[in-house]
């Protein structure tokens, strides 16, 4: 079973709340990338990019419906998509947050 092998080798405590067993590379791929983006180590984005790619990987986080500020703008810049064609973005306009921190 390959995907369990590459899901495995990501850091635990990115899914700390989910039973690893279920997961699959594709049915999963929404969650690996959004957890990977937002609290992934150095490895962990190596394994990302080496998984999916760059492409498949701001594919998948353009159809986000939220992503921390920091990893939004990282995969922005990386992939050349502006912020404002992520979900994530139109998302965070319609629902104004009085503090970001």
């Amino acid at each position: 079973m390959p995907d369990q092998d590459t899901i495995k080798k990501f850091s635990k405590h990115l899914f700390w709340d989910v039973n690893r067993d279920n997961m699959t590379l594709e049915k999963s791929k929404k969650l690996i990338v959004q957890r990977v983006l937002e609290y992934g180590l150095l490895d962990d984005w190596i394994l990302l990019k080496n998984t999916y790619g760059i492409e498949s990987i701001a594919e998948t986080a353009v159809t986000l419906r939220s992503l921390e500020p920091r990893a939004l703008a990282f995969i922005s810049n990386l992939s050349g998509i502006p912020i404002e064609k992520f979900r994530c973005y139109e998302f965070r306009l319609l629902n104004k947050i009085h503090w970001d921190f």
